[in-house]
């Protein structure tokens, strides 16, 4: 049985509390059915869970009471406890809902409510699923170094360039894309737009497959035409757009990789305590207790930060980039450890193909990159540190 008695720390509402369970019974009834072709399904998998999300009401958290949301305002709080409950349940699912957030991020922060009527009432009903269009080929953690262009002509924007490692690619109704449109060099030139999925000069030219699939692709811009008013926020500000939103969705990525800390405890505590070994159980070794007191450790460390920094934007501060990064780097780390302790624990098992711990052992790897690598969160800590002795 999972520990449930963190839902009783001083970070949360009785609101919170309620949620979590909701999202833990439907996971449970749900999930399953869900993703049973996800093999041979793939991205109708993830259309069926965002479907799915949305008839039970969860993507609604995804957007603001302005774009048909649950809530006034994005609550990270809820965001990560759903993302946590559905990582812990099966990753698809949650990166299914996490999309749905991150992609229609930077219109629920700063879209006008023109954008917000088109775009976040479809994604809170699940008729739109939405991407974030940042990464280049030479442009991942170096931001600044983006080379797509939007040029201003008459009424519109043409876009020109490429995006990579995009989640949702091929799958998604609408992308926020951000280019250059050279107010200025480095970060300060930089723009968000919405760019529709059937705009012309738009392709999908690439389907990039990982050990833990999921949408992703490589797009092209080909003198995309976008409409002015699709331009979001004040042009030459799509780099603190863009920081802004990772500020609200870096710390869900750390709930997702606690929730898959999580599961990866609760399966081993269960093999631990019937696995026969030595005329006992493995669980009786005190090198196995050894193990299962770092994983209880590096779990409960890591639920402190990440509702730690939840409860920081949410109540405190605007910003809150170096908690983020503090939940980001160590959860997912953390993460990584506590998995790669189960699947040793495991044995055979562990490394068997289709068994959960293997499964967690490759879904994991990738948010220790993806949203921020844990070298950039490093970096942003140090920095935070450094500013301080100024």
């Amino acid at each position: 049985m999972t520990d449930t008695s963190y839902h009783h720390w001083p970070f949360f509402e009785e609101h919170h509390r309620e949620l979590v369970l909701t999202v833990d019974q439907w996971a449970h009834d749900n999930i399953p059915r869900l993703v049973a072709n996800e093999h041979n399904a793939l991205d109708q998998t993830c259309v069926d869970l965002v479907h799915g999300l949305a008839d039970a009401g969860f993507t609604r958290y995804a957007v603001p009471a302005s774009g048909g949301g649950e809530l006034d305002k994005l609550d990270v709080r809820s965001l990560c406890l759903i993302r946590e409950t559905l990582a812990k349940h099966h990753a698809l699912a949650d990166f299914a809902f996490a999309m749905q957030g991150l992609g229609s991020g930077p219109v629920s922060l700063f879209g006008n409510e023109s954008q917000q009527n088109q775009y976040l009432q479809k994604v809170a009903a699940g008729e739109y699923l939405s991407a974030f269009a940042l990464s280049e080929p030479e442009a991942g953690s170096d931001v600044a170094a983006m080379t797509t262009t939007a040029e201003e002509a008459d009424d519109h924007y043409l876009l020109n360039g490429c995006k990579t490692w995009i989640s949702n690619a091929g799958i998604a109704n609408f992308y926020t894309v951000f280019a250059r449109t050279g107010e200025a060099a480095g970060a300060k030139g930089i723009s968000c737009f919405i760019v529709d999925a059937d705009s012309e000069g738009f392709d999908v030219t690439e389907r990039i497959d990982l050990v833990a699939p999921h949408p992703l692709g490589t797009l092209s811009f080909t003198n995309c035409r976008v409409p002015k008013e699709n331009l979001v926020g004040e042009r030459g500000r799509g780099f603190g757009i863009a920081m802004a939103t990772l500020d609200v969705f870096r710390s869900t990525v750390a709930a997702a990789a606690l929730g898959m800390a999580r599961r990866a405890m609760q399966e081993t505590l269960e093999h631990v305590s019937e696995r026969k070994l030595f005329g006992g159980v493995l669980s009786d070794l005190q090198l196995v207790q050894g193990k299962l007191s770092d994983m209880a450790v590096a779990i409960d460390s890591s639920a402190l930060l990440v509702y730690r920094s939840a409860w920081t934007k949410d109540c405190v501060a605007e910003r809150v980039t170096r908690e983020a990064a503090m939940a980001k780097l160590h959860a997912t780390e953390s993460a990584q450890q506590v998995i790669d302790a189960a699947v040793q624990l495991h044995g055979g098992k562990g490394v068997s193909k289709g068994h959960i711990v293997e499964s967690l052992y490759r879904d994991i790897r990738a948010l220790r990159i993806y949203e921020g690598a844990s070298e950039v969160q490093q970096t942003i800590i140090a920095r935070q540190a450094l500013a301080q002795m100024s």
